[in-house]
């Protein structure tokens, strides 16, 4: 049995690289199987999240020819934020980070984005923004997450053009593409789950910013539940890391996306071009209008839809897309 090291996309600037990873315990348990069925999906959720990291493992970055080293934290969760100079690629780009167990080298690739000057940033939410996931019914959202299976998840009508058609927008290099965040409340233990998800049904590739890891199974159970500070901080930080992109802003009614994006916009009064909130009950909710209504006044373009195709009608307006 050896560790395991799990990297996720990173992210650069023109200054900056940032990488991030988990490392975990030499374990006999197979990864989640994506077509496992009923109890058997639901035994493999649960094993993603009791699974136990290393604090303090040593990490290293091969970048631009330097290997740079670092541990874990507490949780075995590692991050490099590094230093970037005299660098020109753009768009998605290899890195490679190693662990050494028993003298053996344990090395693994993934990539990070740098997106082009001049583009879009556009950050979404997950559950129930694409991801049809009943995140108003805590026991329906359990229910769904353990028996139906990745095949059998499913994304809102419409959301894959409009998503593609963002990505795209303003491009006219078909290798260039919008610098796409997705960040939720769901925890690291869902990377590979959200990854697939994304892949199978053609969204676009993205940076995802997740909660803490879980290792326990009552924390399973409260799994995308709680503090939603998390998800603002993160947002908070692409706009500062990216100042000279303008914004688009995905979310649904279902939880706080809409006072959260509302705090985004005082605070970035310029670069926030649009805000989408996906509307998931049979009523539109008041006090999402009420917001809607003042980010307007801060000339922020808004569209609380049922159906993305109204977004899409909007995105067009804008001239976005």
């Amino acid at each position: 049995m050896k560790p395991i090291l799990k990297l996720y996309r990173g992210y650069a600037n023109d200054q900056e690289l940032i990488v991030m990873g988990h490392v975990f315990r030499p374990t006999s348990t197979k990864d989640y199987n994506f077509q496992k069925k009923n109890f058997k999906n639901a035994a493999s959720v649960i094993r993603m999240f009791r699974i136990k990291t290393q604090a303090n493992a040593d990490v290293y970055l091969q970048h631009n020819h330097i290997k740079i080293h670092t541990k874990t934290l507490d949780d075995g969760y590692f991050k490099f934020c590094v230093p970037l100079d005299q660098f020109t690629k753009y768009g998605w780009i290899d890195y490679t980070v190693s662990i050494i167990y028993k003298n053996e080298r344990i090395e693994t690739t993934e990539s990070y984005i740098r997106p082009h000057k001049g583009n879009l940033g556009i950050i979404s939410d997950i559950d129930d923004t694409f991801l049809v996931s009943n995140t108003e019914n805590p026991f329906m959202k359990l229910y769904i997450l353990l028996f139906k299976n990745i095949d059998k998840r499913k994304v809102f009508e419409d959301v894959v053009p409009h998503y593609q058609a963002l990505s795209s927008a303003g491009r006219n290099n078909k290798e260039e593409r919008n610098a796409f965040f997705y960040v939720s409340s769901s925890e690291w233990n869902l990377y590979r789950f959200i990854v697939k998800f994304t892949e199978i049904h053609q969204l676009p590739r993205a940076v995802l910013l997740l909660k803490d890891i879980k290792t326990s199974l009552t924390d399973f159970f409260m799994s995308g539940r709680g503090n939603h500070n998390h998800k603002f901080d993160k947002i908070k930080h692409i706009l500062e890391f990216y100042p000279n992109l303008e914004y688009v802003l995905l979310g649904d009614d279902s939880q706080h996306d809409p006072f959260l994006y509302e705090a985004i916009c005082k605070i970035f009064p310029v670069t926030v071009k649009a805000v989408y909130i996906r509307q998931t009950g049979l009523h539109k909710k008041e006090k999402v209008e009420v917001i809607l209504k003042n980010l307007e006044s801060l000339n922020v373009s808004v569209c609380y839809f049922k159906n993305s195709k109204e977004a899409i009608a909007h995105s067009e307006m804008m001239g976005l897309i």
